[in-house]
């Protein structure tokens, strides 16, 4: 029997009140856009459930799909049937037949979200179980742990078979949460930060800080893959590349060399703010992890945070360095990241920063220049790219967690 639909059970979605309609669109939209290759296909999407009606698409293909998009907590092949029970057990039993191999188990579990259906859950199992058992040879019931586990879901409009549970990414649909300003370098943190946010239904935009000639076209090809990278999740992120060289060198040249790095990071703070506002943005997100280098301990982050009223979101501040690299390993971006190319973070790091900088020293030593003017000439200057995935290369993005 082949399948005709994909059912979608939501995750946290389920969970929310007068908003979930908001939060199932949003959904909706996504499974669109990721299910964009496959033009026969039809979205339903519910208060309680979403199907994907295939019409002839490849299932195997569209499950991959399915398993990469934020907010879908389960997805089952599944098939439609009529809700009079003889139609119910000859479907439950045309599915069995092709699924059974000999010597396996299995058993019945029934959902019935129409309470007025003819038979009560019991009744369901009960019904299903004897067809089966008598119409499949050497086919034995086991409730603890069966081969083969026929889900059946009763809604009022018809009933649903599956026998295959998969799991999905989770977290909430991109966009839910509203949008923000991914601070994305070259290095392994930032694409895992931007995929955390995303989990968590944020959409990004990506800004990269490019200082040529200290940093190649090649660190800026990589920023681009990266991004790519992450558009697989969506179907496309907007990337700001900034001018970064003037402002950098200036920092060099007044700033005390310990004190360098927290000045460097406040400007690139500074300059991620402007176009957050310009873009309608409502956070900064950055792939800090609490003590991992000298600019990323609280002292530095508290002096650092100082010129922005905007919410810094650090999706990775309590891991580890190896779990930060599993999850790059699992999106696949961490073999871009190590790419020997240095980005404008790399460069004119000082022997000795200061781990715990002060703010009244730093604001001591950048009132000494006016940074403001490279800051909005920075800004004016942006190179914005709309990043789409390599297609050819997108069905390889699998489950992530």
């Amino acid at each position: 029997m082949n399948y005709d639909r994909i059912l979608i059970r939501y995750g946290e979605i389920s969970t929310k009140g007068r908003n979930r309609n908001k939060f199932v669109e949003k959904l909706r939209k996504s499974v669109k856009i990721a299910l964009a290759p496959f033009p026969k296909i039809k979205v339903e999407a519910s208060r309680d459930r979403m199907y994907v009606l295939l019409n002839g698409e490849n299932g195997i293909e569209i499950i991959e799909k399915l398993q990469t998009i934020f907010g879908i907590q389960s997805f089952s092949p599944a098939i439609k049937v009529a809700r009079d029970v003889e139609s119910l057990k000859q479907a439950a039993l045309q599915l069995i037949q092709n699924l059974y191999k000999e010597g396996q188990t299995f058993k019945v579990t029934t959902k019935r979200s129409d309470k007025t259906y003819e038979l009560d859950t019991d009744g369901v199992n009960q019904t299903i179980g004897a067809h089966l058992l008598k119409n499949v040879s050497g086919i034995k019931v086991d409730v603890k742990n069966p081969n083969i586990n026929l889900r059946v879901e009763i809604r009022k409009e018809a009933i649903y078979l599956s026998c295959e549970t998969i799991q999905g990414a989770g977290g909430l649909p991109i966009g839910s949460s509203g949008k923000a300003m991914l601070m994305l370098s070259g290095g392994i943190d930032s694409p895992v930060a931007g995929y955390m946010a995303m989990k968590r239904g944020v959409e990004i935009e990506a800004v990269h800080f490019f200082s040529p000639p200290f940093t190649s076209e090649r660190s800026k090809e990589k920023v681009i893959d990266l991004t790519k990278k992450l558009a697989e999740i969506y179907g496309s992120i907007t990337l700001h590349i900034v001018p970064f060289t003037a402002i950098q060198q200036a920092i060099r040249e007044q700033i005390p060399e310990n004190y360098s790095m927290t000045t460097t990071r406040r400007m690139m703070l500074r300059i991620t703010d402007e176009i957050r506002k310009n873009r309608e943005g409502l956070a900064i997100i950055t792939g800090e992890s609490l003590g991992q280098v000298a600019s990323q301990t609280i002292e530095s982050m508290y002096a650092i945070n100082e010129v922005t009223n905007t919410p810094v979101l650090r999706p990775l501040i309590t891991m580890d360095k190896t779990d930060i690299i599993k999850v790059a390993q699992d999106i696949d971006t961490l073999e871009i990241s190590n790419r020997p190319f240095e980005d404008c973070c790399t460069i004119f790091v000082p022997a000795s920063p200061k781990t715990k900088p002060k703010r009244e020293k730093v604001n001591h030593y950048e009132s000494f220049f006016d940074f403001e003017p490279m800051i909005q000439e920075a800004v004016q200057e942006i190179e914005t790219l709309v990043i789409k995935p390599d297609i050819e290369k997108q069905s390889e993005f699998n489950a992530l967690f």
